[in-house]
């Protein structure tokens, strides 16, 4: 189990690091606004050759501030946590959804530019959703219901309601943080163990002491047939006959019976 010193400093440097990235962001947001530019165009344009380099450069770019608040704080707060309970897989998960999110737009998303690291932000929120409970760990579950929690209305964003919302790339987000979760299910933070009254059986000394329970018969017996408990058989006395031999320690007495017929 990690120190109290150790467990600090693991917290101090996943929000460093996912609050880098979300700044990161905001200095291209901050950049594109006191320029007065518009860098949309570097977004993903479905189905073009030039709109494959926005698999790379869109999640950098925001329509306005409120556009880029609500990502950075999920950003902030799901990269955290993520980095945080994963460690190095948090990384390579990020890197992914990045990727295939990406390409699920190119490929099928609409007639327009896509931009934003709303992607990214489906992405991560369903890793830790299923990743947490497809493991036997209850701290990752924990993580989960704490995602679910203050995360489950996001499956409002898949549905194809705003034309100017990219539904397509939430959804993408969305089901590649779902793959992930079953890819990387045998890595990462290990199963809780199993105790070692799981194992134990149950006797029937345990069952008779408790008062819920009826009384038990043994074992042995069978409640609807019970037999009769074994009885040792015992010697009886055999009489003698006159065709017994008698010892000399014994004397052998006769009696003799004289019958008479009474007349009228």
């Amino acid at each position: 189990m990690a120190s109290p010193d150790t467990d600090r400093k693991r917290i101090v440097l996943s929000l460093y690091i996912s609050g880098l990235f979300a700044v990161l962001v905001g200095i291209v947001r901050l950049l594109e606004s006191a320029l007065n530019a518009e860098w949309y165009r570097y977004g993903i344009e479905p189905r073009t050759v030039s709109g494959l380099y926005g698999i790379v450069t869109a999640p950098f770019l925001h329509a306005d501030w409120e556009h880029y608040a609500s990502n950075a704080v999920a950003l902030l707060v799901l990269g955290a946590v993520a980095i945080y309970a994963y460690r190095v897989i948090a990384y390579n998960v990020l890197v992914w959804v990045w990727f295939l999110d990406g390409i699920g737009v190119w490929l099928l998303g609409r007639d327009s530019f896509h931009i934003g690291a709303s992607g990214l932000v489906y992405g991560l929120a369903s890793f830790l959703m299923f990743s947490g409970v497809l493991r036997k760990n209850r701290a990752m579950l924990a993580i989960s219901f704490f995602v679910i929690v203050g995360y489950g209305g996001m499956i409002w964003g898949m549905m194809p309601l705003l034309e100017h919302i990219s539904w397509e790339a939430h959804l993408f987000g969305f089901l590649s943080g779902i793959g992930l979760a079953v890819y990387y299910r045998k890595q990462g933070p290990k199963d809780d163990p199993i105790p070692d009254w799981y194992y134990e059986e149950e006797t029937d000394e345990a069952d008779s002491t408790n008062p819920l329970l009826p009384p038990q018969p043994p074992a042995s017996v069978d409640p609807l047939f019970p037999q009769a408990p074994d009885i040792a058989p015992r010697e009886v006395p055999r009489q003698r006959t006159d065709d017994d031999e008698s010892s000399d320690d014994e004397p052998r007495i006769r009696i003799r019976y004289n019958y008479r017929r009474n007349s009228e």
